[in-house]
């Protein structure tokens, strides 16, 4: 059965997801705009399909991994910290998939949700073990 005190911890996590998830809308449309600014004459949809794909890829795993260290960093560090974790993490994990038999069309879905998962659970369990630890 779970401490109570465990439940919290979790709340608290996503709670600040939630708060910090207006940012990273903000980080979209940012770059949706410098998106269209730079590249004028392309259709938007196709823009917005290029951007949402960039977010997904490296944004959203780059900020579930530095979740871990959200105490030490700031946001905008754990940002910029994190897409370049998670662009070298997803080129080195596609080419050791790739390698292993796995077709490259499941990487772009696979790889993200890896990512993701396993930073929620690492800054869970952080959380949880600090409470238990004291």
């Amino acid at each position: 059965m779970a401490p109570q005190g465990g439940i919290a911890l979790k709340k608290e996590i996503f709670e600040q997801i939630k708060k910090e998830a207006k940012y990273i809308g903000m980080l979209l449309l940012i770059c949706l705009v410098i998106f269209k600014i730079v590249f004028f004459k392309e259709n938007s949809i196709v823009l917005l399909r290029t951007v949402l794909s960039l977010f997904w890829l490296f944004v959203l795993p780059g900020y579930s991994a530095m979740l871990y260290w959200r105490e030490k960093f700031e946001f905008i560090e754990r940002i910029v910290v994190g897409i370049a974790l998670a662009i070298g993490v997803t080129g080195i994990l596609s080419y050791y998939l790739g390698l292993g038999g796995l077709n490259l069309k499941y990487h772009a879905a696979l790889l993200p949700l890896a990512i993701i998962a396993v930073g929620l659970i690492a800054a869970i369990n952080k959380k949880n073990g600090n409470q238990t630890g004291n």
